[in-house]
């Protein structure tokens, strides 16, 4: 029983932990070579112009400010073209996921629907325990015996709040 309870929570925990980096991939987007490019000849073109403060080289400081003003514009026109291309990626993973995480949560269901995943004593479900039991008290130990159900909520819950908390990991190119 402990090992089928295990067994679900690493599932549901494998689920959610593709979810959490399919939604930080999302957020953080993607970077090419070229908008990489872009941006460094931003940033020199706008160190050159500030370093030319004095009068007699006014107008080359403002050449130089408008190159990277349309650099600039150059760059966000780039950045939208990759955005509408990875949303549309990003959306289309998004509902393969949904759809694996409905078939393996319902084979999940089925496969446990007659038989408890585990068993907990009763001290540490005493307000909750008629909610989370199956089929009441295990008779041989005394111990709340928990259904399928409550479990992949718990486990599901509890796994999203822990890929949540170590996201850093997933930050790392």
């Amino acid at each position: 029983m402990a090992l089928a309870a295990i067994f679900v929570f690493l599932i549901v925990s494998a689920l959610q932990l593709v979810n959490r980096y399919l939604d930080l991939a999302k957020k953080r987007g993607s970077q090419s070579d070229e908008q990489i490019k872009l941006r460094l000849e931003i940033k020199q073109l706008l160190n050159e112009a500030n370093q030319l403060s004095t009068p007699s080289t006014f107008a080359q400081a403002e050449k130089l400010k408008r190159l990277a003003v349309a650099k600039e514009k150059e760059l966000t026109k780039i950045q939208e073209q990759d955005t509408k291309g990875n949303q549309s990626l990003y959306d289309k993973y998004g509902k393969i996921l949904l759809v694996t995480k409905v078939l393996i949560y319902a084979l999940l269901v089925v496969w446990f629907w007659s038989t408890p995943v585990t068993t907990v004593p009763r001290h540490l479900l005493h307000p909750f325990g008629k909610m989370f039991s199956l089929t009441g008290v295990d008779s041989a130990t005394g111990h709340v015996v928990v259904g399928i159900l409550p479990w992949l909520f718990l486990t599901s819950r509890v796994s999203k709040l822990l890929c949540q908390k170590f996201s850093f990991v997933l930050l790392r190119p």
